[in-house]
């Protein structure tokens, strides 16, 4: 699945992965400080990514989707490169990972983000509980059933 964005793609192809670079950016963030490139690795094999690529198929931006893609999906890695910013490119690419086919038909959504609740909530992401970082989305009744009458 791939999407023109202006000038860049977003796309899912994980050939298109740029492992050191996403690891350049994770241990400098709050959340992967100091992460190893093997695990960066490991997590990118595990995961269904979304990427962000200039025209030169430079690696600008990532989600990272942990997914058993039937019932639950975890939005992690979340990340833009500061050059590349207010282009619009993490929203086109949660765009891209809340249509994907893999994707559809999920009844839990899960997120954490210290700094990005706008961003999310125009997604349908809501904080949970008393937590200032957790969002979700939940669908009450992914399946087509209903509740029985009380």
């Amino acid at each position: 699945m791939q999407q023109a964005h202006g000038s860049y793609l977003i796309s899912d192809d994980p050939a298109r992965l740029d492992a050191v670079a996403i690891h350049a950016y994770l241990t400098r963030s709050y959340w992967a400080e100091n992460i190893s490139l093997e695990i960066v690795h490991r997590a990118l094999q595990g995961s269904l990514c979304i990427g962000a690529y200039a025209t030169d198929d430079t690696q600008v931006g990532l989600v990272r989707i942990i997914s058993d893609q039937a019932t639950y999906a975890y939005l992690c890695d979340v990340y833009v490169l500061e050059a590349h910013r207010r282009q619009g490119l993490a929203k086109a690419m949660l765009a891209v990972t809340m249509k994907h086919p893999k994707l559809q038909g999920l009844r839990s959504w899960r997120l954490g983000t210290r700094d990005a609740h706008e961003l999310y909530t125009q997604f349908g992401f809501k904080l949970v509980g008393h937590s200032e970082s957790d969002m979700a989305i939940r669908i009450p009744h992914p399946y087509g059933s209903t509740p029985p009458a009380s």
